[in-house]
């Protein structure tokens, strides 16, 4: 009937109000949407400029761009060979490992071999002037058994004989060297309680994204409170590992401890000859003053 047609014509202009775009990009309700959506893989930093120019896959645990939606290739092959292309590749895995210099480098000789070239002992290595990269194997087990490849560096010497090394590996080796580790060092025991909460929303989020995600009633103008409660953003732990595990590991015979930096070094490999001008230019020294 007429009534009835009038009341479809209706109902589809109050649809088309509450999908505006405005409303749905509201910024409280944005954050507490990006929030719920990385419960399964993690986003880097990057991640909306990626989203915006890249294919995203979903893989070991993170969100990532895989090719780009225009065709800029040869742009990028470009600036490999002629200027500077950067990439984010924070997704790697961080694992720290600190003690004392001679108890670390006895118990990494295990699982690496001089034959396959540098080891964690190398002196330009050592020093902290340089990265390293080798292929790590099960303890004692060279050449069978092989982990893979990874990168490292050690922290500069500061004068004690503790020192600090970040080993960077691929997502998917993560648990196997991390086992290894904790294994050649014995770190059985949590140095410290998790008390990391999983990446969970509080009621408040739960029905912003609800208000923002459906067409229901419109967001009410007098709410003051909710404007200023802003949802913070939430990514806790990587997509390697369970929020409620630990991630830090402590041997009480030696001191030596492990800890799982990962998602809390970002990492951006340039590539090309005009690398280091981009980098000179962007980072200034700080100035350092002494009492």
């Amino acid at each position: 009937s007429k009534t009835q047609a009038e009341k479809a014509v209706h109902q589809k202009k109050e649809q088309s109000k509450n999908k505006c775009r405005k409303a749905r990009r509201r910024h409280i309700n944005l954050v507490a949407e990006f929030n719920h959506r990385q419960r399964k893989n993690i986003w880097l930093e990057t991640h909306i400029w990626h989203a915006k120019r890249f294919h995203m896959v979903k893989k070991w645990g993170y969100c990532l761009g895989n090719s780009p939606t225009e065709k800029s290739y040869r742009a990028c092959y470009r600036a490999m060979t002629k200027h500077c292309l950067l990439q984010d590749i924070s997704y790697y895995c961080c694992l720290e490992l600190k003690g004392k210099e001679d108890e670390l480098l006895k118990q990494l000789a295990r699982i690496c071999s001089i034959d396959t070239g540098l080891t964690f002992q190398e002196a330009s290595c050592l020093s902290g002037r340089f990265e390293g990269s080798l292929n790590l194997y099960r303890a004692d087990r060279y050449p069978e058994d092989m982990l893979g490849p990874v990168t490292f560096i050690w922290k500069p010497r500061d004068g004690s004989e503790n020192r600090q090394l970040w080993i960077w590996v691929h997502p998917a080796l993560k648990q196997d060297i991390l086992r290894e580790l904790k294994a050649i060092f014995q770190c059985s025991e949590p140095e410290e309680i998790c008390i990391t909460e999983p990446v969970t929303m509080s009621i408040q989020e739960e029905e912003q994204v609800e208000v923002a995600m459906s067409l229901g009633n419109k967001r009410k103008k007098e709410d003051k409170e909710g404007e200023k409660a802003v949802p913070v953003k939430k990514i806790i732990g990587d997509g390697t590992r369970d929020p409620f595990q630990s991630y830090s590991w402590i041997a009480r015979t030696t001191g030596i401890a492990i800890s799982d930096r990962s998602m809390e070094i970002l990492r951006y490999r340039l590539i090309g000859p005009l690398s280091h001008s981009v980098l000179t230019e962007t980072l200034k020294a700080a100035s350092v003053q002494t009492v």
